[in-house]
């Protein structure tokens, strides 16, 4: 299964040469003695999937269509000491990202000084005028970041984007890490695979800091949209989890006290804390759109109050911009006087003249994304498009520049992948999960998503693409699947 196995001209995150990269040589090992009984486990693997029930939504013409978790049983492995510098980074960026957002609502003093262009700002669809002069706890924005991470042909590790607003896909981390806890009992006993466990406990301890009653139990609720939301599977598990009210706007309501309140058969309970799962536009009517159908009228009014926290934050999704990512390392150096340590991929800003004359004169050889699109859509490969959709392309931009950055094409990193019955180079990304509180919180490594198409560098699961286990490790000797030994 793994004699033809390589992928000229891309870094591989397992093996270089045909040979195990450092901290892989255990597992690979133990891959290989396993031979065709690989099949068997992810056979087994996908069939504890579909006995966990673990979900995702595809919105399709047809409807709203529920699939099983697309998973591949093969790890993707890292070591503790990479990771070590990974998370270093990761703190370092969020601390600098909720700096600016809190200034952004405050003096916006990076603004004053230029660092960051004032009309990028405001023109962008995320800005929330409504969040100016908001105060919230710690000056603390988002709360929950998930950084998506990828590795280009020299094996130089950057951030590819931030997602803030209402970031998803940790729950299917925890599940991944339940499913190959079955399949691979022996390597989970006799490994040092750091946990991911941990994370519903760390974050209800985050969610339950921000609440504005302190020395009271917090009332948390995860507010979401419905169970026709492509990411609820997630809303309902994370509540279980944690032990928090699974909730829609309907059953919430904020009284003349300005505070917020949950309905139930005995009575009205107050509300201390909203980890919400529903974009800001729908939050709440009375300063949004009026005709939400989700949010919660006056939830803003007891936000601003101080009577509710609101995780993330409304307006934080200023900093999720793709046009605002481009200023990261500047953002960073800005407040805290250091370089980024993981990198941004270079990207070019359509709304400035020179950038745009750039992206159209090589579209060729660039992505170019929408701003403030997510899942993957609406993404643009120059290598991969014919002559119509490039000239479809160059409309776009022209008529709207302001939406759409440019990115070169990179060499995205491989893993070996099962597919069928054949152990092959899949492109690959990394969404790390961090949790911003009075102490920040990284999860020991993250969801790892796979194109699984031949060739294809689009990795989201809406997309067609697939996920792994992550494997942060501090201890990689392993015997064979007989007799596994440290």
């Amino acid at each position: 299964m793994w004699e033809d196995y390589g992928n000229p001209g891309c870094w591989d995150e397992m093996l270089v040469a045909g040979r195990p990269r450092d901290g892989c040589g255990g597992v690979m090992r133990y891959l290989r003695l396993l031979g065709q009984e690989l099949l068997e486990r992810q056979k087994a693997a996908e069939l504890a999937i579909r006995t966990m029930g673990v979900t995702f939504t595809v919105y399709a013409d047809a409807g709203d269509i529920d699939r099983a978790w697309p998973f591949d049983v093969i790890p993707r492995v890292i070591s503790a000491q990479e990771w070590a510098v990974i998370t270093t980074g990761l703190v370092q960026r969020l601390t600098a990202i909720n700096l600016f957002i809190d200034d952004l609502y405050g003096a916006a003093k990076i603004l004053q000084d230029g660092v960051v262009p004032a009309e990028l700002i405001y023109a962008s669809a995320n800005f929330r005028e409504q969040c100016v002069g908001a105060q919230p706890h710690l000056g603390l924005w988002a709360h929950i970041c998930g950084s998506d991470l990828v590795r280009d042909a020299d094996g130089t590790m950057y951030v590819l984007e931030d997602n803030l607003r209402v970031p998803s896909g940790v729950s299917y981390m925890l599940e991944n890490r339940q499913v190959t806890k079955r399949v691979f009992a022996d390597l989970f006993r006799d490994l040092d695979i750091r946990p991911v466990d941990g994370y519903p406990t760390k974050l209800r301890e985050l969610l339950g800091s921000l609440s504005p009653r302190r020395g009271d139990p917090p009332m948390i609720v995860v507010l979401t949209p419905g169970m026709f939301n492509s990411a609820y599977f997630e809303h309902a598990y994370l509540a279980q989890q944690m032990g928090a009210y699974l909730v829609e706007g309907h059953d919430l309501l904020v009284d003349s006290d300005d505070c917020l309140y949950m309905s139930t058969i005995a009575g009205r309970v107050r509300v201390d804390v909203v980890y919400r799962r529903v974009d800001d536009l729908f939050l709440d009517p009375e300063v949004f759109r009026p005709d939400s159908m989700l949010g919660v009228p006056g939830l803003m009014r007891a936000w601003r109050a101080g009577n509710v926290a609101i995780v993330n934050a409304p307006g934080a999704g200023v900093a999720d911009d793709k046009a605002i990512y481009a200023y990261v390392p500047q953002i960073i150096n800005y407040y805290l006087g250091e370089d980024a340590i993981i990198p941004n991929v270079p990207t070019y800003i359509c709304a400035d003249d020179s950038q745009r004359s750039h992206v159209l004169a090589n579209l060729d050889d660039l992505v170019v994304k929408p701003a403030n699109e997510s899942g993957g859509y609406g993404i643009f490969v120059g290598s991969e498009a014919t002559a119509l959709e490039k000239d479809e392309m160059r409309r776009r931009v022209l008529a709207a520049p302001r939406t759409y950055i440019g990115q070169p094409i990179l060499s995205l990193s491989t893993a070996p992948t099962l597919c069928g019955r054949e152990v092959v180079a899949r492109h690959l990304d990394l969404r790390s999960f961090v949790l911003s509180g009075e102490k920040p919180y990284v999860t020991e490594g993250g969801l790892t998503r796979v194109a699984l198409r031949e060739g294809s560098l689009v990795v989201n699961s809406s997309q067609g693409g697939g996920s792994k286990d992550t494997w942060v490790l501090d201890s990689t000797v392993v015997a064979d699947p007989d007799r596994a030994r440290v």
